[in-house]
């Protein structure tokens, strides 16, 4: 029975907090995008006249722990997901939902991303139709330097986070067997049954392993290729996620701790302040590895905790965010690189332009995903979400509501939570 895979004495219910996380965490990238485009030294595909230094404090404390998030809440509705699956069955699921969306948004919404940065770089001539004949060809090699991913004809660009996804999603799906044997289950009752400071401390030591083994030596790339660095810090917080899952006393321990992490996080932001104005070489250096791996664990784990304990119930908004969540992500960027060049030219100050570029993301997203995406059964897959049914699926639905949570499979694509399929 499918049901057997959860033990009587941890119920599997709805997890409100994971999906208002996922929510929360895209918003929070559509915002950190934005805010790319104005952080002085650091690149982006189009950069504004007024971009401001101090915008890099914000960005890094936030940027430390961002995309380690989603990959943990990626794992968690991959643990609800796989429960009752066989892996050819999690596996064609995954393909469909990832790989589709991301090969559409290669061919459709990424080109404007390439084709803006490219004349701006001053390497591709104006004229998009021309420029996307020769890009969807990739009969010609652009010059290098003409926009991110030139090299490869084709970029994925913010969307390189649905081929990883995938990738980690295969390597647990062809592994199942091992992850439902013995071994595998003491594993995940290992990390499961951690408490207190084991919880806090033990996680850390192996992203901080992958940092002093990888980081120097393969910087980050987001091409999927050699990105051994990233791949180890992602695939174990995925993995993280994965383990944790269905588990009820893990999460009543984060929410516990809540506390207690959130305050270790602000000493080791302070600290780390203080680190990067004080001493200096190579014990300083290894020391500030191991204290950005472990804020950023400390980080998530507040981040958890907290929303276990303030997010799980079914807030209005929540079943409109698990649907838009999946589109808002492939469009937010190309709408952001849009506006940009829509208000560049008007020169209007440092606190307008950006206030507005963030509204007309956010209100292109809107227009497009609700007035349009979702209502149109040929656009939805593209976008990851299942195809409406109608009425019936409406009755279908309210019959699931009887149901127990993990057998639900309604919903869209997105992060996902408690085997509601909704995305990555």
């Amino acid at each position: 029975m499918r049901t057997a895979a959860a033990p009587a004495s941890h119920p599997v219910h709805r997890r409100h907090d994971i999906d208002a996380l996922r929510a929360l965490a895209f918003l929070l990238l559509i915002l950190y995008h934005v805010g790319m485009v104005y952080v002085a030294g650091w690149h982006y595909h189009l950069k504004s006249p007024h971009a401001a230094q101090w915008l890099q404090w914000p960005m890094q404390i936030v940027n430390l722990w961002r995309m380690d998030l989603v990959f943990l809440i990626s794992g968690v509705s991959l643990g609800f997901l796989s429960r009752g699956q066989g892996a050819w069955s999690l596996l064609r699921n995954r393909s469909v939902r990832l790989l589709l969306p991301l090969a559409f948004g290669m061919a459709v919404v990424v080109p404007y991303q390439a084709y803006a940065q490219g004349v701006a770089n001053g390497l591709v001539a104006p004229g998009f139709g021309t420029f996307l004949l020769r890009y969807l060809s990739m009969a010609e090699p652009w010059p290098r330097k003409a926009f991110d991913g030139a090299g490869f004809g084709i970029t994925w660009n913010h969307l390189w986070y649905l081929p990883y996804l995938f990738a980690y999603t295969a390597m647990i799906a062809l592994t199942l067997p091992l992850w439902r044997s013995r071994a595998g289950r003491w594993l995940r009752q290992r990390f499961n049954g951690l408490r207190g400071w084991k919880l806090l401390l033990l996680p850390v030591l192996p992203l901080l392993a992958w940092t002093l083994l990888l980081a120097s030596r393969f910087p980050p790339t987001h091409n999927l290729v050699r990105d051994y660095y990233l791949h180890g810090l992602y695939c174990t917080m995925f993995l993280y996620g994965y383990w944790m899952g269905v588990d009820a006393g893990v999460w009543q321990e984060l929410e516990r701790l809540r506390r207690v992490s959130l305050a270790l996080v602000a000493a080791l932001i302070g600290s780390c302040i203080a680190l990067r104005f004080g001493a200096k070489g190579m014990v300083c250096g290894l020391l500030a590895d191991a204290m950005r791996t472990l804020y950023m664990w400390l980080a998530v784990a507040a981040i958890l905790g907290h929303g276990h304990r303030h997010l799980n119930r079914p807030w209005p908004w929540l079943r409109w965010a698990n649907e838009s969540v999946y589109p808002w992500y492939v469009l937010h960027q190309t709408l952001i690189i849009f506006g940009v060049t829509l208000l560049a030219p008007l020169a209007l100050g440092p606190v307008l332009e950006p206030a507005l570029l963030v509204t007309l993301t956010l209100l292109g997203c809107w227009v497009l995903n609700d007035g349009l995406i979702r209502r149109s059964n040929w656009l939805r897959p593209l976008f990851g979400l299942k195809l409406r049914r109608g009425a019936s699926a409406k009755r279908s639905a309210s019959v699931a509501m009887a149901e127990p949570a993990h057998r639900k499979n309604e919903g869209p694509d997105a992060l996902v939570s408690a085997a509601q399929d909704h995305f990555p």
